[in-house]
């Protein structure tokens, strides 16, 4: 994705637009810092696959991340295209995803 909307954090859901020119639509679902840098942590919304309940994709979820750069009062998504730095946010984003899964069983047991 290469073109990005403006963000206030009151609204959740974002909508960005891809190379090809297609929108898609995001629900903004936490925001992470890593090495002093925002990221947002954003949940594809398939409006399609949400109509169809029969769906067995409508299970899986896609998860994005994308650096936020302070804009006023909101914020400006961008993609990562430095590998490095996307294979940092991303193992962060895993170990912080493990450790709550780690709790949700410890609190079950």
């Amino acid at each position: 994705m290469e073109n990005f909307e403006n963000l206030e954090l009151d609204s959740q859901v974002i909508q960005t637009e891809d190379e090809d020119g297609n929108l898609h639509n995001f629900e903004l679902i936490d925001i992470i810092e890593v090495d002093n840098q925002e990221y947002g942590i954003l949940l594809y919304v398939d409006e399609e696959a949400e109509e169809s309940e029969d769906s067995e994709e409508s299970d899986e979820q896609e998860l994005a991340v994308m650096r936020l750069i302070k804009d006023g009062d909101g914020y400006i998504f961008e993609t990562i295209e430095d590998e490095a730095e996307f294979e940092k946010v991303s193992a962060f984003v895993e170990a912080e995803l493990n450790a709550d899964l780690d709790d949700e069983e410890e609190i079950e047991e």
